[in-house]
């Protein structure tokens, strides 16, 4: 007799996990202190990286008052660059970031006009440099960074020291500095202005004027 033949049909079953070994689904505590871990781990990765160049390569800063204008106004965001100067000299015509001589807790943003060892002389609106390389002395050309017929008030007659820089607001007619507090000294200089970041419309990258020198006979 032939065996009777069935219509049911069975479907393989899968093989579940071998003898003496389960799996494992993390606890809800194991799951939330391995996030907690992998978020320290990117914190302390981002402060490595953020903090050194927060305070050694660059700064932000806000401008505060007129004694830039017509090149920077109130509140406009700058980035500066604090690095650069740990491996050259500041130069003529930078914008720079210093601290108030007076109130170091106090920072100031100027442009460099005079270099140590050098005399600046204030007379007639105009402002004339004299060193080793111009005895006589030139008119300091301004046009790159200031309106026509921008003139320099005050009277000055200063020489400046070994490590000492004249420093002037490109709002002549509204500027606390070197014509009233004097010369800075080297280590009140923070760093030169690198980028206007905010408001975005003026986003610019600044680089140092080149200046035309009129040597006076």
């Amino acid at each position: 007799m032939e065996p009777s033949k069935s219509n049911n049909r069975t479907t393989p079953s899968r093989p579940g996990p071998p003898l003496g070994r389960r799996s494992v689904v993390p606890s809800f505590s194991e799951s939330a202190a391995s996030f907690i871990v992998e978020v320290a781990k990117v914190v302390v990765i981002s402060l490595a990286i953020i903090i050194p160049v927060r305070y050694f390569l660059i700064q932000p800063f806000y401008v505060k008052g007129a004694s830039m204008e017509p090149n920077f106004y109130d509140n406009e965001y700058l980035v500066v660059d604090e690095i650069s100067y740990r491996f050259s000299e500041p130069k003529r015509g930078d914008v720079v970031v210093l601290r108030n001589p007076r109130h170091e807790s106090d920072f100031f943003i100027k442009r460099i006009i005079g270099l140590p060892g050098e005399r600046v002389e204030i007379i007639n609106g105009e402002v004339n440099i004299y060193n080793r390389a111009d005895l006589n002395g030139f008119t300091l050309a301004e046009s790159a960074y200031l309106p026509p017929g921008t003139r320099t008030s005050g009277t000055v007659d200063q020489a400046l020291g070994a490590a000492e820089y004249f420093v002037l607001g490109d709002n002549r007619e509204s500027s606390l500095d070197s014509r009233f507090f004097g010369s800075v000294v080297r280590r009140e200089i923070v760093g030169k202005t690198w980028i206007r970041a905010w408001p975005v419309n003026r986003l610019q990258v600044f680089r140092r004027p080149a200046y035309q020198t009129e040597v006076e006979g």
